[in-house]
């Protein structure tokens, strides 16, 4: 059970908690709470709906399987297509944050930022070739580490908090409200990435359903009250992708800015470890089930871990760092992308939730309610709709391409 509540916090309280209540906070005022309360409402059933079907049906291939069960095997490959190629770019992502924390602390030039997101990335990359039962005993550390630490953050910075700073409450209108919301289901994604390892839990029912309840009360207190001490102290405005830096710097000073920069590096290391493993995992699914090249299905002799998929990812890390590193694409862009990409494996994931466990009156309520606010959030995503829409194209040629060689092998 701690490994698995560990697993679930590490996965969600990832890079989001680092540079989104400061990027929120700067697009809406202090009404960006509105989309922060809203959001801390929508984990619990949004996690649940997760947690229950990896409690009933658990597989490696996660929401993909779910989805496969409900609709079919051709969309649910479909959603696991679009988890797959997200976290190629999510996970750097991650790691250039927790990096950017650090190097902002202790006044490293950004070539340096480059290399201690890389380090973070192989650190990930090689737990996951060990396997899992490494990983949960690591999680289980830095899950811990960072919960005390953000709760030390949160506690020092009350002092600095003023009730003029929350006025006007509602500088831009509501639409940057709508906006803040849909880029902080950045913060609350990772159930399903948990969701693909429910298949190696030892007791499923007991740790998917438990396990998220614990975990999503922990990950909605935490988020809410660093919003609300980001707003409060107006820490965003010294720069809001690292508003949890200046929040505890300006009270613990430069050892503040060391602890807030190694706990960022934890945190996105922790998130890297948990994609990284639902990825290679997805990746090995697909192509058990015939929706991915046959070498995914490849497992490592000693440690029987996906070898080939994770190998995959880090061809893919090694590609969008170098493509960070010449200026061709920004922090703000890699994160919007894979942004759209997961609203769409939820919204997949819910609507297999409605239908699979219709028969239960929980279930089919919270897949429900869980299915309509990510399909209100959706529209906000914008033109980073055109992600998915690439990948639904790769996939379509690539399963047509498979059809046809598997019609011209058919005596």
């Amino acid at each position: 059970m701690p490994q698995a509540v560990a697993l679930y916090i590490g996965a969600v309280v990832g890079s989001g908690i680092l540079i989104t209540p400061g990027i929120t906070a700067r697009m809406a005022g202090p009404s960006a709470l509105i989309a922060w309360c809203c959001m801390a409402l929508l984990i619990l059933p949004l996690a649940l709906s997760m947690g229950l079907l990896s409690a009933r049906y658990p597989n490696a291939g996660g929401v993909s399987h779910f989805v496969s069960l409900a609709f079919g095997p051709r969309i649910g490959a479909l959603i696991g297509w679009f988890f797959l190629m997200s976290v190629p770019i999510g996970a750097p992502v991650a790691a250039l944050t927790g990096a950017g924390y650090l190097t902002a602390a202790l006044g490293w030039s950004e070539p340096i930022r480059i290399l201690i997101a890389a380090a973070l990335l192989l650190i990930s990359l090689s737990i996951n070739w060990v396997g899992f039962q490494l990983a949960g005993k690591i999680q289980v550390i830095v899950v811990g580490a960072i919960i005390v630490v953000l709760g030390v953050a949160i506690i020092v910075a009350l002092p600095d908090m003023r009730v003029a700073n929350f006025t006007p409450f509602m500088p831009h209108g509501w639409f940057p409200v709508g906006q803040s919301a849909a880029m902080l289901f950045w913060c609350f994604i990772g159930w399903e990435a948990v969701s693909h390892l429910s298949e190696e839990f030892e007791n499923p029912q007991k740790a998917a359903v438990r396990g998220v309840i614990i975990a999503a009360s922990i990950v909605g207190l935490l988020y809410l009250l660093t919003a609300i001490v980001t707003i409060g102290t107006q820490s965003y405005l010294s720069g809001a992708d690292a508003s949890l830096a200046h929040l505890i710097g300006s009270r613990l000073g430069w050892w503040g800015a060391i602890l807030s920069g190694l706990t960022a590096a934890c945190i996105c290391t922790a998130t890297c470890i948990a994609y990284i493993g639902a990825a290679s995992r997805v990746a090995f699914a697909l192509s058990r089930n015939g929706y991915a090249a046959r070498r995914f299905s490849h497992l490592s002799p000693r440690f029987r871990t996906p070898i080939v998929g994770i190998s995959f990812l880090a061809l893919c890390f090694v590609i969008i760092l170098s493509l960070y590193s010449t200026g061709l694409l920004k922090l703000e862009l890699l994160l919007q992308l894979p942004n759209s990409s997961f609203i769409l494996t939820y919204l997949a994931g819910c609507a297999a939730g409605i239908r699979l466990l219709w028969k239960e009156q929980l279930g089919r309520w919270i897949s429900g309610i869980s299915f309509l606010f990510t399909l209100i959030v959706f529209p906000f995503t914008g033109w980073a709709i055109l992600y998915p829409l690439t990948i639904t194209i790769i996939f379509w040629l690539f399963t047509r391409k498979g059809a046809k060689r598997h019609s011209k092998s058919t005596p």
